[in-house]
């Protein structure tokens, strides 16, 4: 994925979701908002000491941009869970779930923006082509090793009846193993996570290993029953990139949220 810009809005659009061509979706950079340092620009994240009226700003630019409005935008209280909404239903307005503690949004409404806010976290798209159903989860740490990746494909095949070979995935920038030293309470997270732990981390010391957080996602998606060949992955390191994304460890927490989103047309 190659950083492209629509209008005032620079991302990352993922070419195996826009290919299937009913859906718009992307990964987006600090840029072009209206926040202030140290949330410059394009901070998407109502969980900072950014303005209110700033944040609010930004997505409504973003919405704008892909053809939605603020009133159609989703975005939830995020909590490093395991826990997925879905938007089954028409709503005239979803400001209604800003509040709701989940990691994950599901949807088969066309016009609904879905995003999940990350600054190192990995975000994750899901697009069922098929049956016309897309999702946008949140993986950290936790999430990853709570097995979110799955779980989002679980949740597409139980409600809508998608059938997981059909499943598109496009796994945005998060924060790369090169710098994303965990210690040992991560790797025993990872017991149950669905991934060998030497699949997606390799040793940095004593007790201290270095996390791919794609990399685990993307196994999690294949023991799903994803197709490696429907699976694309970002390879931008956020916290290298300051020039084009936020980063929490990066910034000492200072900083913006860049969101990963997806609506159906």
């Amino acid at each position: 994925m190659e950083i492209t810009r629509k209008t005032n809005v620079h991302y990352l659009e993922p070419k195996l979701l826009a290919d299937a061509g009913i859906s718009v979706q992307g990964f987006t950079t600090r840029h072009e908002g209206v926040s202030r340092a140290p949330y410059n620009s394009l901070n998407l994240g109502s969980n900072t000491f950014d303005s209110p009226h700033n944040v609010q700003g930004n997505r409504s630019l973003l919405a704008r941009t892909f053809g939605s409005r603020v009133e159609n935008f989703v975005m939830v209280s995020q909590t490093h869970g395991t826990d997925i909404l879905v938007i089954d239903q028409p709503n005239p307005d979803f400001a209604h779930f800003q509040k709701l503690e989940c990691d994950g949004i599901i949807t088969n409404q066309p016009g609904v923006m879905i995003a999940v806010g990350v600054a190192d976290c990995l975000p994750l798209l899901l697009l069922d082509p098929v049956k016309g159903v897309v999702a946008a989860l949140h993986a950290g740490w936790k999430g990853t090793a709570g097995n979110i990746a799955a779980k989002g494909v679980a949740s597409l095949v139980k409600l809508f009846g998608s059938d997981s070979g059909d499943i598109l995935a496009a796994l945005g920038p998060a924060i790369g193993p090169c710098c994303y030293e965990v210690d040992a309470p991560v790797q025993q997270a990872f017991t149950g996570s669905g991934v060998a732990w030497d699949q997606c981390a390799t040793p940095s010391g004593s007790d201290r290993w270095k996390l791919d957080l794609s990399a685990a996602n993307r196994e999690q998606l294949l023991a799903a029953g994803v197709a490696a060949e429907h699976i694309e992955v970002a390879d931008q390191c956020v916290s290298c990139s300051s020039d084009w994304f936020f980063s929490y460890r990066r910034d000492a927490g200072e900083t913006g949220r860049q969101a990963g989103f997806i609506m159906l047309k």
